[in-house]
């Protein structure tokens, strides 16, 4: 299989590989062909041929790489979209219609849409409910009701869906809305962000008061340098809420003369209006640089340009052919013709052609190559639509927008003549398994994360065989070069490069991206909190329409670690914990369960194994005298052991369980609403946590809290890495957003 890694088969193999128990996809050039005839299928009957043919070689060899629901789903007959990014509609202030949106999100997640919702037009807490005389409970509770149907609802029949909530940052529950991700059992199933006005920022550089209203009614008023100092504190400890300039948002919307921008998609690279869809894909630069190393490298900018309006069409096209969970998406998707492209493997792009991310050389060479992207993608649309015609709600006051404006002349006449079939056309999106699917090339914008790490690889006989991950631009070094030192200047990594040169590129990126990018900036733990909250206001003064950043903490815990042996900070390799050995003995409990509807108890035993003093859940067994539960009692056992072994933290096990309801009823236990037996083993196993945390092993062991690695939520490794707005996993390739 014509994989650069052997990572990139298995990711295609369990997340895009179409099987059918009827064949299916053979090979990744099968994939490739199944996604061609169908994005071909949306032409007439006499270009179909010649559209596959160059949708085929677009995709060949990584070149272009549509986004994981795309590649998943496209030609496959499944019930499902082809689009990634969704914004539901505006939310009404009324309990029926509450629900009624948490029900339209439930079947968009279903179909494999990431969904973000705006909860500023719900009242505050203690607000009167007229006509029944009650006080609201606020936009937090509803949000808990969503975060409790994401962890229910399974995305595409492949992974939990994920979510973005925004507030307003005059919304009378902002402070509670900030503080709310410092609960670690809170909102798991959300990203959050703020929506700050540019009012906002205004009143903080003038020391002034801020008011908190809704609905036209001040509840307090705040000092703005107090609640800004509030939103990045939060941040600074626990990674979020993010920031969104919403004003600059719709300030720069080539579509704000028809309508308004309150949301994103959960990894905020797509503003998008009630009900908005946009798909995705992203052009590979890796792929594309001629000379790799060599004093004369450079990408191939006649490629670059070609791919683009290859990709432009064949976006549009998806519009055509993709199913939609909800009628009023598919409206706005077709009246609107949203599409967005992007980029990936820029950082790898920028070591083969020798320069630095975040450099002057590495920035120059970005906006060359981003500026290529833009007017090429603008012109191909405009093209498209004196073939096509253009987007149904086209108007040419868009030649006044602030995108266009600053397009060239030749570019501006066509669209004058001709309109655009692309409302929105570009984007720099998360391809977290997309790029580990391209040989594990850099991701998006951000830089390479680390140049290779150790991963463990289950055998047919349970046993585990270890292989390095290597960076795409780290293993053709190695392969051309061999052991000749990495040249110092290139070779930067996540972890050597300050928060300025991370915010340097986005500022760089965005101004030729007309929606948004998706990017954390990743800062050290010991980074000073003064600085960091300046990394905001810095963002904001160079024109960004949000950040993102991540510092280790203890809540979501640390970032997944890097070897300090290395020979240069180019080559950190990022650690991994070792499967334990059963110890011959162990200490453990064993909890009973009555549960009403079985004749026998439940007995669950769980033992732990001590590591630096401290206690952890190492194994689990379950026994009962009712045979009934035996086989998924023993299967259950199995699987939560293995996650056991693996370390880091564990505690998604047990939530996951507590969510799990049985249509035939649950049961109360202790005077409590148990959903389902296996509900209550969640509860088990969560009363056995709480009591490793709280009880050391040994008299002496610490009692602080430190941060633990990041525990994957699908294999349970703590190899969890923040980019892009978006957690991935190193280990299995799990990706929250793409």
């Amino acid at each position: 299989m014509p994989f650069d890694a052997a990572i990139s088969g298995e990711i295609w193999n369990a997340k895009y590989r179409f099987q059918d128990g009827c064949g299916g996809d053979a090979s990744i050039e099968q994939t490739w062909a199944r996604i061609a005839d169908a994005a071909a299928s949306a032409e007439g009957a006499r270009l179909r041929s010649y559209w596959r043919d160059r949708f085929m070689d677009a995709l060949s060899d990584f070149k272009f790489l549509p986004a994981g629901r795309i590649i998943a789903g496209a030609g496959t007959g499944r019930a499902v979209t082809l689009f990634n990014c969704f914004v539901m509609g505006t939310i009404p202030d009324s309990l029926n219609g509450i629900f009624e949106h948490l029900r339209e999100a439930a079947l968009t997640m279903q179909q494999g849409g990431g969904v973000g919702m705006d909860f500023s037009t719900i009242r505050p807490a203690g607000a009167p409910v007229r006509g029944v005389g009650a006080q609201a409970s606020g936009p937090l509770s509803f949000m808990d009701a969503w975060d409790a149907m994401c962890r229910t609802v399974m995305s595409a029949g492949q992974r939990r869906g994920a979510m973005m909530a925004c507030l307003r940052i005059d919304h009378p529950d902002i402070e509670t809305f900030i503080d709310a991700k410092r609960d670690p059992a809170r909102l798991r199933n959300f990203n959050v962000s703020a929506l700050v006005s540019d009012a906002f920022m205004a009143a903080l550089a003038a020391d002034q008061d801020w008011p908190l209203q809704f609905d036209g009614v001040v509840y307090r008023s705040v000092k703005a340098r107090e609640l800004w100092a509030k939103l990045m504190r939060a941040t600074y400890d626990v990674a979020e809420p993010g920031v969104i300039f919403v004003d600059r948002v719709n300030s720069a919307n080539n579509l704000a003369y028809c309508e308004t921008l309150s949301a994103t998609n959960p990894c905020g690279e797509q503003p998008l209006p009630p009900y908005g869809a946009c798909l995705l894909g992203s052009i590979n630069l890796s792929r594309l640089v001629d000379r790799a190393f060599e004093t004369k490298a450079a990408l191939n900018e006649d490629r670059l340009a070609d791919l683009t309006r290859t990709a432009v069409r064949f976006l549009d096209n998806i519009i055509d052919i993709s199913r939609y969970p909800l009628p009023e998406q598919e409206a706005e998707a077709k009246a609107k013709r949203r599409i967005g492209l992007g980029v990936t493997g820029l950082a790898d792009a920028l070591i083969f052609c020798g320069a630095r991310y975040g450099a002057d050389d590495g920035i120059a060479l970005t906006r060359s190559w981003l500026r290529i992207i833009r007017d090429t993608a603008y012109r191909a649309s405009a093209e498209l639509a004196a073939e096509k015609g253009p987007f149904p709600l086209y108007d040419r006051a868009m030649l006044e927008r602030p995108m266009l404006a600053s397009l060239g002349l030749d570019v501006r006449a066509l669209i004058e003549a001709n309109g655009l079939r692309n409302g929105c056309l570009t984007t720099i999106a998360p391809t977290g398994t997309i790029s580990l699917l391209a040989g594990n090339t850099s991701s998006g914008i951000e830089p390479v994360f680390a140049f290779n790490y150790r991963r463990k690889r289950r055998q047919p006989d349970n046993s585990y065989a270890e292989e390095t991950v290597e960076d795409y631009a780290y293993a053709h070094w190695r392969r051309h070069m061999g052991e000749a030192p990495l040249p110092e200047h290139s070779f930067v990594s996540a972890q050597t490069l300050t928060p300025r040169a991370h915010l340097e590129m986005q500022a760089a990126a965005q101004e030729f991206i007309d929606s948004s990018i998706s990017k954390t900036i990743n800062c050290p733990e010991n980074f000073a909190f003064e600085e960091f909250a300046d990394v905001y206001r810095r963002a904001y003064d160079l024109g960004c329409k949000g950040c993102t950043t991540y510092r280790p903490n203890v809540v979501t815990g640390s970032i997944l670690s890097v070897s300090p042996s290395t020979p240069t900070p180019a080559e950190a390799i990022a650690k991994e914990p070792i499967l334990a050995v059963r110890p011959p003995t162990l200490l453990g409990k064993t909890y009973k369960i009555k549960w009403p509807e079985s004749e026998h108890a439940l007995y669950v035993t769980i033992n732990d194994i001590e590591e630096d003093g401290r206690r952890r859940p190492f194994e689990i067994f379950i026994n009962s005298k009712n045979m009934e539960h035996y086989a998924w009692t023993l299967a259950l056992t199995r699987m939560i052991s293995a996650v056991f072994r693996r370390g880091g933290d564990v505690a998604f096990v047990a939530e996951e369980l507590k969510a799990v309801f049985d249509p035939r009823g649950g049961a109360w236990l202790g005077g409590r609403y148990v959903p389902s037996l296996l509900a209550a083993i969640g509860d088990v196993i969560q009363q056995h946590l709480d009591a490793d945390a709280v009880a050391p092993a040994a008299a002496d062991a610490p009692a602080v809290r430190v941060p633990k690695p990041r525990a994957c939520p699908k294999c349970g490794a703590a190899a969890l890495i923040r980019a892009e707005g978006c957690d991935k996993c190193l280990e299995c390739g799990y990706s929250k957003c793409s």
